[in-house]
């Protein structure tokens, strides 16, 4: 079977020109161009198989821009072997197209003078798409999102959820093979997130669709990813179950406990516990190795006035945080 993404000592390089200041700077640079080379991705190894799910994760400039930008054949490599569904993307050959989807939280396709349903008839003729095809899929995607009054509103009036919702619809119809999803849920409200998580499991799960994740929210990646990886200046550092990489940092339970009052921050009880305390002392956050958790945390409910204590894996989000700052905890490049 053919893999969705294949990447083989993958890279890019961008060039950046150097000028000077002021007057003098312009004339030189007409004369001398200083450039500067700087790596966005590099040797970047990664196969997804059809019908995984995965999330592309790490910090702004880390690289998982120009790898999407990569994958859907908008920026070509520096070198490498890229293939996806068994095409080189920068070719852009429409038998490609018509396999792939992007959707950018942040950027529009439709056209927000119009109502959403003009741009799909527009997108029908793009991808070619028959009449009971179209007709079968639009009906499919207005009901599984409840959208059916909203199709003959102008896009610039409909609210940010509900355009989401529309920018799905619009890359969906096609019913493409592999799914780029870039910031999907971003500045929507928490209900709006839930739903259209809920929709892209819905529809992965009934067509097998490949689908690739970058997001900020890991409310997104933890919902929707079993597999995620990590990207760190241009590089592969994790790529795993996401129940791995919740471990990345150990076997620990975040524990978080309230106080009837302020209590001593200097306990030697906090050693070890990586605590995090609000401003007045009554809050305090813990991370706490499993095989202690049962003694620590009958430590604190014998020797404090406790008034409420709960615990939970580690939240991915601590997870990434604390890579962000130490990425030195994965030392192994290939983890």
């Amino acid at each position: 079977m053919t893999a969705a993404i294949l990447c083989q000592n993958l890279a890019k390089d961008f060039r950046h020109m150097h000028k000077e200041p002021g007057l003098s700077g312009s004339i030189k640079s007409f004369f001398v161009r200083n450039y500067e080379r700087k790596p966005a991705v590099r040797d970047f190894e990664l196969v997804i198989e059809p019908g995984e799910i995965v999330g592309l994760l790490g910090p702004n400039g880390a690289g998982k821009t120009t790898l999407m930008k990569m994958f859907t054949g908008i920026i070509v490599p520096s070198s490498g072997r890229l293939e996806v569904l068994g095409h080189v993307p920068h070719q852009r050959e429409m038998a490609f197209r018509r396999k792939i989807a992007l959707v950018m939280g942040q950027k529009s396709q439709l056209w927000w003078d119009i109502p959403a349903m003009d741009s799909f008839l527009l997108l029908q003729k793009y991808y070619e798409i028959p009449d009971t095809d179209f007709k079968r899929r639009l009906g499919t995607l207005t009901d599984l999102l409840d959208v059916d009054r909203l199709l003959k509103v102008h896009v610039r009036k409909l609210s940010l959820g509900e355009r989401m919702k529309m920018e799905l619809m619009a890359s969906l119809l096609h019913q493409p093979e592999v799914v780029f999803l870039d910031e999907p849920t971003i500045g929507l409200d928490l209900v709006a997130q839930k739903n259209i998580r809920d929709f892209i499991l819905a529809w992965q799960r009934d067509h097998r669709t490949t689908v690739i994740l970058t997001s900020h929210y890991m409310a997104d990646v933890d919902a929707l990813c079993k597999r995620i990886v990590l990207v760190l200046a241009g590089g592969k550092r994790f790529d795993g179950p996401i129940r791995e990489f919740e471990s990345v940092l150990g076997k620990q339970k975040f524990v978080s406990v309230d106080f009837e009052g302020p209590v001593d921050r200097q306990l030697a009880l906090w050693q070890g516990l990586d605590a995090s305390w609000n401003e007045d002392s009554t809050h305090v956050e813990l991370r706490i190795p499993e095989d202690q958790l049962r003694s620590t945390a009958a430590a604190i409910l014998q020797q404090l006035p406790v008034t409420s204590l709960s615990m939970e894996k580690l939240p991915i989000e601590r997870v990434m945080n604390e890579l962000l700052v130490k990425p030195q905890l994965l030392a192994d490049p290939q983890l």
